[in-house]
């Protein structure tokens, strides 16, 4: 079975430039990415340049399981467009200008375990946290 391309997407109501530090900081990757309160991400790293990895250790809160999510940068373009590998799938990120702020929206190849409707899922909850946290966080 081949991978089929999922998309989630959200609008941010923030500028560019406090949307995209949210996404590539490590400190606020920690405060949103997670899929729902019984999870969340114990540490993150970022080295955004093409060729540069990052990694999210993602666990339930109860100690249950966790797993890393991680990959490679395959194209950056500051503040419109972050491409990366993860495994043998590729994702997607693109900053698109919205009348209420900045969509971001998500494409990505699925996986054989969960179903499509699963994945499309939980990466929509984990856009909706990123949302709710860039609205919520001061300027700096």
């Amino acid at each position: 079975m081949t991978a089929q391309r999922i998309t989630v997407e959200t609008t941010v109501a923030a500028p560019i430039e406090k949307v995209w530090h949210a996404y590539v900081t490590p400190e606020d990757i920690k405060q949103w990415n997670a899929a729902s309160d019984d999870w969340h991400t114990t540490a993150a790293t970022v080295d955004l340049r093409v060729g540069g990895n990052f990694s999210s250790r993602m666990e339930a809160k109860d100690g249950s399981f966790g797993f890393d999510f991680a990959g490679t940068y395959t194209k950056i373009e500051d503040r419109k467009l972050l491409e990366y590998a993860f495994g043998d799938r590729t994702a997607r990120v693109e900053f698109l200008p919205a009348k209420a702020g900045v969509t971001v929206r998500v494409t990505f190849d699925s996986e054989q375990t969960h179903s499509v409707d699963q994945q499309r899922d939980g990466w929509q909850a984990i856009l909706n946290n990123f949302a709710r946290h860039v609205a919520s966080k001061k300027p700096h």
